[in-house]
């Protein structure tokens, strides 16, 4: 049965691999993967909430086919042809269903860039001058440019598109796990670990599991004068897109 509190309050869901990248990246989904997930899609979408599925995906016959599959369920989506979301993507041109109308919630979005690795830019000027070239509905970024924050005149241009139109800018927040390369982080944690600090993820070094339920990670993340969720607002941005949702399979198992 859907969960009505929980659904209403999110605007959106984000869904990976669900039809390319699932096992390996430029590879189809297996249909029985697919058979699982969609059925949680159709009911947040029944419910009134937006999905935003990203497929890894670098050929272009398989990324045209990706966006093809998600629009006729009604998911608007981006194939990232980089695991590392580091790249706006080449092909195609311009983003699937372009357009030029304002944008002011996920419900009228036809589009999106998920872009959360700006490694490939030498400044925060250079990253924020060519996302503001595209003419995509809505943006997922990180809240920091190599640790600089966002201030709120960073934002003037790149809240609209470049045709014309206004977009969304959503801040990419991992709830479920502590970074070791963020400004809360303390170097003497890795040897005299807080109460709500875990073990290091070892697909991801430098990421660690939390109990996300304790009130000294929620000061530090979500309540605090200097928390991680203060400075995504002070920025600007329009909404959060969060990851590590499923942080509590890794307590239940």
């Amino acid at each position: 049965a859907p969960a009505i509190d929980y659904l209403n309050a999110i605007d959106g869901v984000g869904r990976e691999d669900l039809f390319y990248g699932y096992e390996n990246d430029d590879v189809v989904t297996p249909l029985e993967d697919q058979a699982y997930m969609i059925p949680f899609l159709d009911m947040c979408e029944s419910h009134g909430v937006q999905v935003l599925s990203t497929d890894y995906c670098s050929t272009p016959a398989k990324m045209d086919d990706s966006f093809s599959r998600n629009a006729a369920k009604g998911y608007i989506s981006f194939a990232a042809p980089e695991r590392d979301l580091n790249v706006i993507p080449e092909y195609p041109k311009s983003p699937f269903a372009e357009n030029s109308e304002d944008v002011e919630s996920l419900a009228e979005a036809k589009n999106f860039l998920y872009l959360i690795n700006p490694e490939q830019y030498a400044s925060k000027v250079a990253f924020l001058s060519a996302l503001s070239k595209t003419n995509y509905d809505v943006i997922i970024l990180d809240c920091f440019f190599n640790e600089q924050e966002y201030t709120l005149s960073d934002f003037v241009s790149l809240r609209m598109k470049s045709n014309g139109g206004k977009r969304l800018l959503l801040a990419y927040m991992s709830i479920g796990e502590a970074e070791d390369y963020r400004y809360y982080w303390q170097n003497e944690w890795k040897t005299n670990a807080p109460e709500w600090l875990e073990k290091e993820n070892p697909e991801w070094r430098g990421n660690f599991k939390v109990r996300y339920w304790h009130k000294d990670w929620q000061d530090i993340f979500i309540k605090g004068e200097h928390a991680y969720l203060e400075k995504i607002i002070s920025a600007g941005f329009d909404g959060v897109y969060l990851d590590i949702i499923d942080a509590f399979e890794y307590f239940e198992n």
